[in-house]
């Protein structure tokens, strides 16, 4: 499946994270941010150009857009993709890249129109959480996984049991791959378009976006074990209160909320 490009010229950061919220209502997928535009993509099949104008037009700005066939796909990633640090703690690179050193654990992600590069403010802050719980020997369930970075630093951390899972089948394709790049032996990488599954896990991961998790809350609620770690993020900062309060009836409790922008990762306990 190909690929628009979306170019949008925005220089403001509130601005920016606006565009991805709404974007992803209409099933954008990957964004990319430099300081004078956004990066927006989605698959050729399912872009409606109408309802991308409504949005521009609301905020005043201009858009262009290009096709990205998918033998094209690393080449466009390659040329904005830079080498990511969260703190001390992981470091994110392509294959293309020299190894990192001074971080605790290193991932090499390749994607294949694939999104989840550390980038992006929410993958990101997910890591941040996940510094904060203990893996070892833990199993995990890691529900949307894109590229699977985040399933393949669940094994960096001693997980033992991993399953990853997407709808789209470039992620699992890609996500595969990735494992195989990073030598990972406890990563299982399956599709699927809901978060149902057939055991509990101690750690489970959700980072999409509200109305998916939501969409899939009774499914998470059944994907983890009771005092089982939960990590949800694809966050706004507006939505926090109506996350927490849909979490509250499944007897979850709010630990922390780590913010890096306009987005949050939320960690809650089973």
């Amino acid at each position: 499946m190909n690929h628009y490009q979306i170019i949008i010229p925005v220089t403001e950061e509130s601005i920016r994270d606006i565009l991805v919220a709404q974007l992803a209502e209409l099933g954008f997928e990957g964004f990319e941010e430099s300081e004078t535009a956004l990066y927006a993509y989605i698959e050729e099949g399912i872009f409606d150009e109408k309802e991308l104008k409504q949005i521009i037009e609301q905020l005043s700005l201009t858009y262009s857009k290009s096709i990205i066939k998918k033998e094209n796909w690393n080449a466009v990633w390659e040329s904005n993709f830079e080498p990511v640090l969260v703190d001390d703690f992981v470091g994110v690179r392509a294959g293309f890249h020299a190894p990192l050193t001074d971080v605790e654990h290193e991932i090499v992600i390749t994607p294949k129109m694939s999104f989840g590069t550390g980038h992006h403010a929410t993958t990101y802050s997910v890591m941040q959480l996940m510094r904060e719980i203990d893996f070892k020997g833990k199993s995990v369930f890691d529900f949307g996984t894109g590229t699977g970075i985040l399933a393949i630093l669940a094994e960096k951390l001693g997980a033992t049991e991993i399953l990853a899972v997407d709808h789209d089948d470039w992620c699992v394709e890609n996500a595969s791959e990735n494992t195989l790049i990073n030598n990972c032996q406890y990563v299982d990488i399956q599709k699927n378009d809901t978060a149902s599954v057939d055991k509990a896990y101690q750690v489970v991961i959700a980072n999409i976006n509200k109305n998916i998790i939501l969409d899939n809350l009774a499914y998470l609620s059944a994907s983890v074990v009771p005092e089982g770690e939960i990590i949800l993020s694809g966050l706004l900062t507006d939505d926090e209160n109506d996350i927490i309060s849909a979490c509250k009836p499944l007897g979850w409790q709010h630990i922390k909320t780590v913010q890096r922008g306009a987005w949050i990762a939320i960690r809650l306990k089973g």
